[in-house]
Formats: structure tokens, C-alpha cells, sequence
């Protein structure tokens, strides 16, 4: 079951509650997340410079001033022309489970298997960015954050969507089950 954010108004120990539960839940109907949620991005795992590329390996972070549409058009341009599928990656910088899963993106298996892949990052904010493109891809109501698509690179056509939250707790997810996801849709 879904759990829905908090409403702006909830304070430091919200604020806790959203850090030990996770960015999984349905987005206010205004489309916001905690005002005060960015406190919570000081989580255990560093943040690093965004995608200078979508073609290349993706830093840590997700890139607020970035153009996603034409991210991701780029990236399944080059995607025509590898036959690499587009790995399409929902999310902010203050989700906890966004921050450990872009850390797991990092570990071998799962590293090795996303070279794979053309990366696009979209920064969602809070949940008031970015919404016409991941309305296009993903159902931000039922996937919560983060949330993946992986596009056909011939057709540009969704091959999967996290619809169902798979990756909302990514925190509790090994490297292993995020390799055996990118290994099934590569």
C-alpha cells in the first residue's frame, strides 16, 4: 500500500518520518513534497555532480537546471544508432531511496550492466518539475521515487515501468536485484 507524502506543514519530525520511510507514496494533488524535505537529503550516501551526457554513466544527483526532453530525445538518438536501450531514472536529490539507489548504480554488477544503457535523470523536484515529461513515461502516483523506464531505442516506445513502485524502497534493495533488472531489459 501506498503511503501518501506529508503535507508541508509536518516539521522536523516529519521530516525524520519521511527519511525512515522512504520517497514511495502518492504526490499531494498540488504535485509538492515537503517544503522542508531537502534537510533530508544529508543522508549517508554523497552527492556528486549531475549527467554531463545522457549517453555517458550518470553521476550522482539529479540536475534541476537540466533540459529532460532533450535528454532524453538525445538519448534515443544515440539509442538508434547502438541499439542501446534508454534507461530513463525519475527522481530528487531529497528522496533517500533516489540517493542509494543512484549509490548502487555504482557497484560493480549493477555498473556494468547500466554501461548498457543510454541514462537520462530527471529531477522531479518535489514533485513540481518535470511532471509533463514523466506523465509521458510513468505513473508518478502509483511508482513514487525513484522510479525507472526503459525506452525501446528504435521505437522510443516504454519496454517497462516501475508503475508499481519496484524501486520506491530501493534502500532496501541489494546490488544484485538492481543488476537482475537492468540485465532483464538491456
Amino acid at each position: 500500500m501506498r503511503r501518501p507524502l506529508f503535507p508541508a506543514a509536518i516539521g522536523l519530525a516529519g521530516i525524520a518520518l519521511l527519511a525512515l520511510t522512504g520517497c514511495e507514496g502518492t504526490p499531494a494533488t498540488s504535485h509538492s513534497a515537503p517544503a522542508s524535505a531537502a534537510p533530508a537529503a544529508e543522508s549517508a550516501v554523497p552527492a556528486a555532480s549531475p549527467t554531463s551526457s545522457a549517453s555517458e554513466k550518470p553521476a550522482l544527483g539529479y540536475d534541476p537546471a537540466a533540459n529532460a526532453a532533450a535528454d532524453i530525445t538525445a538519448a534515443l538518438k544515440a539509442g538508434k544508432k547502438d541499439g542501446r536501450p534508454v534507461l530513463v531514472d525519475f527522481g530528487a536529490d531529497w528522496c533517500p531511496d533516489c540517493r542509494v539507489l543512484d549509490a548502487r548504480f555504482e557497484e560493480p554488477g549493477p555498473a556494468t550492466m547500466l554501461a548498457k544503457y543510454h541514462v537520462v535523470t530527471v529531477d522531479v523536484g518535489e514533485f513540481d518539475r518535470n511532471l509533463d515529461i514523466a506523465e509521458r513515461y510513468v505513473n508518478l502516483q502509483t511508482s513514487g521515487i525513484p522510479a525507472l523506464v526503459v525506452l525501446d531505442p528504435a521505437s522510443g516506445r516504454i519496454k517497462v515501468a516501475t508503475n508499481r513502485g519496484e524501486f520506491a524502497n530501493a534502500r532496501t534493495m541489494s546490488p544484485g536485484q538492481v543488476e537482475e533488472f537492468l540485465k532483464r531489459w538491456a
